[in-house]
């Protein structure tokens, strides 16, 4: 998430498909092959524990156990785990066992309150800014994660990268894809995994290029456009602090909107893919009704087409939930959440 704010300035329902096949990258799609995963079960999601001390031994950490049966209750069927495993690795690229087993835990509490993970490989700043580096570390990471988790919490989803972008070009990202999920095929043959488009204001989905024969996949992409609004006043930014304030929900911003959807949309048609909207939102200093409009807007235009999203975030900031009084931000809430009729 970070990354966008800074960069960009310049998907479960288990369907086991067709076996595995052992085809080479090439542009994602291929008639005639198994219906891809339905995206129907993951629904409406949440990110969690990105910025949590959780990992570091629940140094301040916010996020409480109990905050799972809030998210269930809410209406939520999925959290995005938003793990940062490239700090938890050793000199060689091994992972803290330690770490791991808190992993092993809160996967364990998302699954017992009836909710489906996604575990998200978060690294994006050094993977956006150091590919040869970041290439060493993912590929380590799923070689570890995917052979720990080989046969069990069968829905569990894993993600490979969150937001491939900045220095990593569109052929950098496919051939570094390609070779992660090779490792996760390995032990996880039939897991469902998300794989991202490139992160950037164009949304290049027609250069992603995954295994024709892998129909165990879900396309993910992020929304923050235009980031003018979804970024006024944030503080780490020397440009979108000092703006504001915007608002959004004319016609022609609607439109604008509509037509990135449609460009995501048709792609998935015609590739027989789903699509997860992994990310989205807007910093709380933007005025209250159009951040409440452009919330509603955003997960009712991916609901109509079918797509899985997950709001960023639960805490910290952008936050749907106060973590200090223990409640939900109801006009966020009532924004991504339609009511039930």
């Amino acid at each position: 998430m970070r990354a966008i704010r800074l960069r960009l300035q310049g998907a479960i329902h288990l369907l086991l498909a067709a076996a595995l096949s052992a085809a080479p990258i090439s542009p994602a799609g291929a008639a005639g092959q198994a219906a891809p995963p339905d995206v129907a079960a993951l629904g409406r999601g949440i990110n969690i524990l990105g910025y949590d001390g959780i990992w570091e031994g629940y140094r301040n950490a916010p996020f409480r156990p109990e905050n799972l049966a809030a998210i269930r209750k809410a209406g939520f069927a999925h959290v995005r785990i938003n793990f940062f495993g490239f700090r938890h690795m050793d000199s060689g690229n091994m992972l803290d066992e330690a770490v791991l087993r808190r992993l092993d835990a809160m996967i364990e509490q998302v699954l017992a309150h009836r909710l489906i993970p996604i575990l998200d490989e978060h690294d994006t700043d050094l993977c956006q800014r150091d590919v040869p580096e970041c290439t060493g570390k993912l590929k380590a990471f799923w070689r570890q994660v995917a052979s720990r988790y080989a046969g069990k919490y069968p829905a569990l989803v894993f993600e490979i990268l969150n937001e491939p972008g900045g220095n990593m070009t569109s052929a950098e990202w496919n051939a570094l894809l390609g070779e992660c999920l090779a490792i996760v095929r390995g032990t996880n043959p039939k897991r469902n995994v998300v794989a991202a488009i490139l992160n950037t204001e164009e949304l290049p989905i027609d250069e992603l290029a995954l295994p024709a024969g892998d129909r165990n996949l879900i396309v993910t992409f992020h929304y923050y456009l235009p980031l003018q609004f979804t970024h006024q006043g944030a503080p780490w930014s020397a440009t979108f602090s000092k703006i504001g304030p915007l608002n959004w929900g004319s016609a022609e911003d609607e439109a604008k909107a509509a037509a990135d959807f449609d460009k995501i949309r048709v792609w998935a048609e015609k590739e027989k893919r789903p699509i997860y909207l992994g990310e989205f939102g807007v910093y709380e200093r933007a005025p209250a009704e159009s951040r409440a409009t452009y919330l509603s807007f955003m997960t009712r235009s991916a609901e109509r087409n079918g797509w899985a999203w997950a709001y960023w975030q639960f805490d910290h900031d952008f936050a749907a939930f106060d973590g200090a009084r223990q409640r939900w931000k109801e006009d966020i809430l009532r924004a991504i959440i339609a009511p039930a009729r």
